[in-house]
């Protein structure tokens, strides 16, 4: 099973949008564990290899290279396109999701 991260702020925005890429694998009948942490809690996370791919919320984009930093090249690091993350787009999110783990 792959694991995707979702990163924001404080972890709360993103549930919903966590939700609907659940959703969203149900109908394809896939398998992922998906889940939506705050970037402090991400970090450990990540550093634990208890992730596939992490996705980041546009608001932290800037945190990018930090995460990337932490990842240490061993997993992809990728911005949520803001307008799918706006319109809490799962189907979208959780395809994007699966190109960076191919």
């Amino acid at each position: 099973m792959k694991n995707i991260l979702l990163v924001c702020a404080a972890g709360m925005s993103t549930s919903m949008l966590v939700k609907r890429m659940i959703e969203h694998a149900i109908t394809i009948n896939a398998d992922f564990n998906i889940n939506a942490l705050a970037i402090a809690e991400a970090k450990g996370r990540i550093k634990n290899n208890e992730a596939d791919v992490v996705l980041l919320g546009p608001q932290i984009r800037f945190q990018k290279s930090e995460i990337e930093e932490v990842a240490q090249g061993k997993i992809p690091v990728a911005v949520i396109d803001m307008k799918d993350y706006g319109s809490m787009n799962g189907k979208a999110v959780l395809e994007f999701a699966l190109k960076l783990l191919k």
